[in-house]
């Protein structure tokens, strides 16, 4: 395990997209894991992969604080729609539209960090290292970069060689960090015959919504962010979900269950808890199976 000493590298309100990742764990039980993936898969392959990598998205988030929530979502977005197989990374080709051009995932981005990443291993190591792999790792990476917890990452993925569109819709709607107020105006405006606004909303946080997104809002590009409080991995996100400040009904409807509710209870009051969750989750998510090969570009099949 390691720790950065960087402390002006912050992500954009990774704490958001990480909490509801949490939410979403039971979509697991749908894939198969992976019980080839091993921590020391590159160690006389490429020592040095996981380094190059680190260094990759430490130098980019020195220059763009919003690379590691990208980064994170991405992979997020790549292990829920075929398993952790890179395939978020493959470009349209002719009439195929890739995951990445789908509704759900237009607003990813940080492609160019896997990029960097990709060239960088392989001027070191060639045809060892895969996409999905290097995803993986630099999602860990973005996550310690931003001050969250370090882990090790279970390697030997293959990449994918298939990215369609319309699977993107298992990865759900949610984004990392800024939310267009198309997301959540049916919770502020004429949300059912007999009230305008959301009863769940803190009253509050409805009219500074409200005042960002009003109703006749010709600004496409409006909207606020998930996490208004800072740039860290902290436990936040739970503590706005019992204040009733959160702008999905989805993140509102975790006080609905008992179960759910004394996890973000849990997860409120004690930060600890919540990390270590995180880590368990990000391990399970991460060993999803599937792919065929281990791509020369990222961006296209061999």
């Amino acid at each position: 395990m390691y720790k950065y000493d960087i402390h002006e590298c912050h992500a954009t309100s990774l704490k958001a997209s990480m909490a509801a990742f949490l939410s979403s764990l039971l979509i697991f039980s749908f894939f198969s894991f992976a019980t080839s993936l091993t921590l020391n898969f590159y160690q006389k392959t490429c020592p040095a992969a996981e380094s190059i990598i680190r260094k990759v998205v430490v130098d980019a988030t020195k220059h763009d604080k919003t690379a590691p929530a990208g980064l994170l979502r991405m992979h997020f977005h790549d292990c829920f729609i075929r398993g952790c197989d890179g395939s978020v990374l493959l470009n349209s080709k002719g009439k195929n539209t890739a995951e990445k051009d789908g509704p759900p995932n237009v607003s990813l981005h940080a492609f160019y960090v896997i990029d960097n990443a990709k060239k960088a291993v392989e001027s070191v190591c060639p045809g060892v290292v895969s996409c999905a792999d290097i995803l993986a790792l630099a999602a860990r990476d973005a996550v310690v970069v931003s001050g969250g917890p370090s882990w090790d990452v279970p390697k030997g993925r293959k990449d994918g060689r298939i990215s369609k569109a319309n699977l993107a819709a298992l990865s759900g709607g949610h984004t990392i960090g800024f939310s267009h107020c198309s997301s959540f105006n049916n919770r502020i405006h004429n949300f059912n015959s007999t009230t305008g606004i959301d009863p769940s909303l803190n009253p509050s946080f409805a009219a500074s919504l409200k005042h960002v997104c009003p109703a006749k809002n010709n600004a496409k590009s409006a909207g606020v962010a998930m996490d208004p409080s800072s740039f860290t991995f902290d436990n936040t996100y739970y503590k706005l979900i019992l204040q009733h400040k959160v702008l999905f009904s989805s993140d509102n409807a975790l006080l609905n269950s008992p179960n759910t509710r004394s996890l973000v209870s849990k997860f409120a009051s004690s930060k600890d808890a919540y990390v270590n969750a995180f880590v368990k989750s990000m391990i399970k998510m991460s060993s999803i199976t599937g792919g065929q090969e281990i791509r020369k570009d990222c961006r296209v099949v061999n």
